[in-house]
Parts: C-alpha cells; structure tokens; sequence
C-alpha cells in the first residue's frame, strides 16, 4: 500500500481501507482461481493497483461519468480506479464467468459499491453508451 501513497496521496479514509482489503482478498481468491500470477500476488501494489492507477494520473473522469473496462480480468484495471473514482460508475466485462465472480466477491468484500460486471465478449454490448473505455491486455476484438 505504501507505493500508491508515493504516488497517489489525497484519498479519504475509506478509499485507504479499500486499498487495504485487495491485498487479502485477492490472496484468498488467488489460492481458488488462478486471477493474478503466482509470482505477482506479493506485488499486487506494484504490478496491478499501481498500473492501474497510472490511468488516473492522465484522466480525470467526472463525476457520474461512465467507464467499461474491457476484459477486466480480475478486476484490473477497473477495480483500483473505482475506489480512486468513487462518484464514476464502472462497468467490468470479461468472457470468463469465474473472473467476474472474483471481482463480484473484491467488490463486497472491500465495500466498493460503484462497479458492474457482465459476463459476456465486448462485442457483444450493444445499445449502451459509455464516457470512456479502459482495458489492459485482452484478446483482438471480432
């Protein structure tokens, strides 16, 4: 947690404790379902809630914005730029159910209420609008 707060400083305490939680709850869910590597699971600040935050060095969503994450995987980089965006809703999509049910139990578990998850293929959203798309690796789209 301490190298977000290098970077990232200005964050309420329930943003601190919902930094806080990812890092038990995705150890817990890492020994059921593969989400993170292995050998990325001690360095989730690092590789995972600090890549994904980089996006918010650049964007500032405004408030009641809407944002897909695209193949969110576990939840990255979507879940650490809800916490960072409390007021902008996130839509999580992944093609593989199992990584949404982690994401569905990360946000309850660390009390992130502003996240949506739909289990389908990005090409296959249709008649929805969002302010902005965000992703980290995924599969070409069709």
């Amino acid at each position: 947690m301490e190298i977000i707060l290098k970077y990232f400083s200005d964050f309420t305490e329930q943003q601190i404790q919902q930094f806080t939680a990812l890092e038990n709850l995705y150890k817990e869910w890492n020994e059921k379902i593969n989400v993170v590597s292995r050998k990325d699971i001690d360095s989730i600040y690092l590789h995972h809630v600090l890549h994904s935050l980089t996006i918010a060095a650049i964007a500032d969503f405004q408030p009641n914005a809407n944002v897909i994450d695209i193949g969110c995987g576990g939840g990255f980089p979507g879940i650490p730029l809800a916490i960072f965006f409390p007021q902008v809703q996130f839509h999580l999509v992944d093609s593989i159910a199992k990584k949404l049910k982690v994401v569905e139990a990360v946000c309850e578990g660390a009390g992130i209420k502003n996240i949506t998850t739909q289990h389908t293929r990005a090409e296959e959203i249709k008649n929805r609008k969002f302010d902005f798309a965000v992703s980290r690796a995924v599969a070409p789209l069709k």
